[in-house]
Order: C-alpha cells, then structure tokens, then sequence
C-alpha cells in the first residue's frame, strides 16, 4: 500500500516543547535502528539506547524507557470473531492467560506519575501450544515520526538542559520544521492530559501487522484496547501523591477485575502500513476479537513481568510483522535494553538472576 504523505504542520506554542519532549521521549519503548544488519556509521540499537538513557538519566536495573510500572495479570477471552481473518488458535472461542505491564514513558523509576501525558500497557499472551504474543501499545493516537533515524534525532533534540532540565526550544522548533510527519501527534499533544487512571485509558498499537487466515490471505490490521464500563474506584490522585496511577489501580481491583476489549481495525486500499505517523480515516472496518481482563497487579521488581521482554515481534502463527520499519528496530533496540538492565541486575544487592533470556 501506499503512504499517504502529511505535508503541513500548525503552528505550535514554545511553551509546549517541554511537554512534548517527555512524551515523546516515553511514546514507544526503545525504538532504534537494527545494528550489525547495517554499515556501521549507521544508527544502531546501542546508540538509540545510549541516548534514552541520555535523557532518562542513569537507574541501573531499570529498563531504559517506561521505566516506572507495575505488573498486571489475568485473561484473554476471545469472542470468536476473529477466526476468519488469523489462523492463530488465540482467536479461537476461549481464555488465554496474560502477563502485562501497566508503566509511564520516560527512564526515571521515581518520575511522579504526572510528568508525561501517555500511559503504556504491554501484554504478553501465553498460548496453550507454547506460542506467544507480545505486543507493546501507548494511549496516544498516532507515533510522531515514521523512521527509526527521526526517533533518534527527536531524542537528540529532547534532550534536557543542564540548569532548566527541559529541552531546548529551539532545537525542538526545528526538529519538528524538518519533520512535518509529525502534524498528527503535534495535533494530538495540544489536548494531551495526564490521565489519573490506567484503567481508563485507550491503548493503541501504533504500528500495523498483518493478520493470515487459514487461506492464506494477509490482513493489514491495527489494534488497540478499549476499556469498558467505567470501573469503580473515584480515580482522583490524592494531593501529593506521584504514584497515584498504582494506587488507584489496586483500590479498583479490589472492587473486582478491571476489562478491556481488543478491537482489531482492517486497513483499507490505500492505507499506509508501513508508517506509524499516519492516521487511518475514520469508518474502517472494526472487529471485536474479545476482552482483556485484568485481575491482578504485582510491584514490578517482584511480579511475572519483571524479566518480560516486550518485543512486539515475538507473534504466534496467523499474526505477521509488517514492512514498517519501527519494527525490527524496536526489536533489536529492546534486545540491548533488556542485556543492560539484566546485567545490571546481577550486580545489585537482593536480585536474582533473571528468568528469560532476551530474543
């Protein structure tokens, strides 16, 4: 499919680069370019991550974006919709266990909850067959860039001031001259807010996929998931408390298991699926494939998801990596992340060894 090019960007307040520098420094974890495939002047996953961690400061064991979260866990319960379009027993009627991570975007453990304006949710689903999927989505709409080399040169241009702590206007304004890729999520950032719950959040998967029927067919899809009912529980954060996001979701898991449904979006003829900067036009066809329910939280030194590499191209049979070239990058720049924190890891005092091997 085509890309659809996005030519022109509005007019956005200085005030603002801030806001945006932190979002965007947290709107993906490590995305970078796949190192050791390419010439070696070329961007590599080290470099990517050297420059996150630039950013978010030095926390040995912690993962180098998203860094503050906790572990959830409960179920996937397939609706059966989605038999048709993926050949992946997953979608067949039934419940598939799930390990996620509930975190905000940005390389400091301590961050008070309301430094950045996106929430992330990671799950990992464990077939019956050993298969798994892993996927990584941020309640935010659109990525600001379509390259892994523009995500690199965003983090340079983000990177905080000695004295101010903030990024650079400037280097901001001009980043953002050269790249008008990045109108869709300027647009979005105008009304972004800091949530007070991630129960209450839409968490989108950003890139697209390609789902395999049993013919053989592909199917260019996005997916995301929606939350139901509002749950109980106020979601207000208690004045003076920077880790309300973990505070409410405990209070409303104990007033029972807290649901989300997984739509899977179809590309249309002519929709990019090689740019997760471009928006889909309204009115695509939609399919319910079923409910994520969460019914668990664990502290994320401690919990299932603590030695979990998200790498959202770890896909069972019937789901398929598209031409999107985040992708790879993302692998490969989480690969490095994971081996640093892991490393790290077994030099801290009361760790254990970790249970998975980085892939």
């Amino acid at each position: 499919m085509q890309d659809i090019p996005l030519r022109h960007r509005p007019p956005h307040p200085l005030w603002r680069w801030a806001l945006i520098g932190v979002a965007v420094a947290g709107s993906a974890a490590a995305f970078g370019y796949v190192g050791g495939w390419l010439a070696p002047d070329r961007l590599s996953p080290d470099r990517l991550v050297d420059s996150l961690q630039a950013n978010g400061g030095d926390h040995p064991g912690y993962r180098r974006n998203h860094a503050k979260g906790v572990c959830v866990a409960g179920y996937f319960e397939s609706s059966g919709a989605l038999v048709p379009y993926s050949s992946s027993p997953l979608f067949q009627p039934g419940r598939t266990p799930v390990v996620g991570r509930l975190a905000i975007p940005g390389g400091n453990p301590y961050a008070p909850d309301s430094s950045a304006p996106i929430r992330s949710f990671a799950l990992r689903f464990d077939l019956a067959d050993g298969e798994q999927w892993r996927t990584g989505m941020n309640a935010m709409p659109v990525f600001p860039v379509s390259t892994p080399e523009a995500f690199y040169e965003l983090q340079l241009a983000s990177h905080p001031q000695p004295g101010t702590g903030k990024p650079d206007p400037e280097k901001m304004k001009a980043f953002f001259a050269t790249h008008p890729e990045t109108t869709p999520f300027l647009a979005w950032v105008k009304t972004a807010h800091p949530s007070a719950s991630y129960a209450t959040e839409t968490y989108n998967s950003l890139n697209a996929f390609y789902l395999r029927d049993a013919g053989g067919v592909r199917h260019a899809v996005r997916w995301r998931v929606q939350p139901e009912a509002a749950s109980t529980g106020d979601g207000g954060p208690a004045a003076g408390d920077t880790d309300y996001l973990a505070n409410d979701l405990r209070q409303r898991l104990k007033a029972g298991p807290l649901r989300w449904k997984l739509l899977m979006t179809f590309a249309a003829a002519g929709d990019p699926v090689n740019d997760a900067a471009s928006v889909w036009p309204d009115g695509r066809q939609e399919v319910d494939a079923g409910t994520v329910v969460i019914d668990s939280e664990q502290a994320q030194d401690s919990g299932a998801c603590r030695d979990v590499n998200y790498d959202p191209t770890i896909l069972p049979r019937g789901i398929e990596v598209s031409d999107d070239p985040l992708l790879a990058a993302r692998s490969a720049a989480y690969a490095e992340s994971y081996l640093r924190r892991t490393s790290e890891e077994g030099h801290l005092p009361g760790t254990a060894a970790p249970k998975e091997a980085a892939r």
